[in-house]
């Protein structure tokens, strides 16, 4: 069994979608379930896992909706504001659903990445987000990795998970070593908590996507040494695969990115670690269901 632990899904609106910019046309449309399903089973993918794009509750009851409709959805990781006061009573309806797993924030473009996670209101609610049993995806750019270190030390109650490796900046890797050596440090900073875990997903739109169709031989380097690093720091039972779909398309469509991971961990994973990445890990995580495959989808 695979599981893809993070994809996204929207009916697209300009003006609620900002960061899609005009240089992302791939983007600019529905993007739905039913449209990454044919990928999915080409590649073995038997389920997912659904995360936010936009930072409104509305996207949560979206989501969940679409799990309703679409069962090759194991789990959703929705929004809410952490700060809100009646948080607590909004986890507690959306945790009725059995597909709520989570909550994300689109931190990495907040102006003040150190004061937002300082925040007592913030901290508040992270709090009860993990005293609620419910894991929270971290997604910050790798020069503010240093900056969210403290944030995951003070909740461990819980699963945290650092979204995209990190975010290195593959397009500047090449001959740059302060860039390297600061993502690394970052990661080792994040992987010394073991409550962390990291999705290998999100690398492609790192390199210069927009220079080049496809994934580079240089750029599939430096994504496959990101990949052993993170192995090394996390381990085999604290990695995650992910394609972050249909974001993933500006670089490259679903098949090349599984095509990087999938050879990847056959070689450098145990059957039994292989299992854990692929699945075991976010069965583990996020509570997701365990059946080895789902009729339902693979007649999509």
């Amino acid at each position: 069994m695979k599981i893809d632990t993070h994809q996204h899904f929207w009916r697209y609106r300009a003006e609620a979608f900002p960061w899609i910019s005009a240089a992302m046309p791939a983007l600019q449309r529905d993007c739905l379930p039913d449209d990454v399903a044919p990928a999915m089973q080409a590649a073995g993918v038997t389920g997912g896992v659904a995360v936010q794009a936009r930072c409104d509750a509305d996207e949560t009851d979206f989501l969940l909706d679409l799990a309703d409709h679409h069962p090759q959805i194991r789990g959703v990781v929705g929004w809410a504001d952490l700060a809100a006061p009646g948080l607590a009573e909004q986890l507690a309806q959306w945790s009725a659903h059995p597909a709520f797993k989570g909550l994300r924030h689109i931190l990495q473009d907040e102006a003040d990445v150190p004061g937002w996670v300082a925040r007592p209101d913030i901290n508040h609610g992270l709090a009860a987000v993990q005293q609620a049993g419910l894991v929270y995806d971290v997604l910050v750019f790798d020069y503010q990795l240093a900056d969210v270190v403290g944030l995951c030390a003070r909740h461990s109650a819980h699963w945290l998970v650092l979204d995209h490796v990190g975010k290195p900046a593959v397009r500047h890797w090449g001959g740059n070593a302060e860039v390297a050596d600061r993502w690394r440090q970052g990661i080792l900073a994040l992987a010394a908590m073991p409550h962390v875990m990291c999705k290998l997903s999100g690398l492609v739109t790192e390199a210069d996507w927009a220079g080049h169709a496809g994934i580079s031989a240089p750029d599939a380097t430096t994504m496959l040494a990101c990949f052993d690093f993170a192995l090394e720091a996390f381990g085999p039972q604290r990695l995650m695969y992910g394609s972050d779909w249909p974001v993933c398309q500006l670089s490259a469509p679903y098949a090349d990115v599984f095509g990087l991971a999938d050879p990847w961990a056959q070689s450098r994973l145990s059957s039994i670690e292989q299992a854990a990445f692929w699945a075991g890990n976010a069965q583990r995580c996020y509570g997701l269901p365990t059946r080895a495959a789902d009729a339902s989808f693979l007649t999509l």
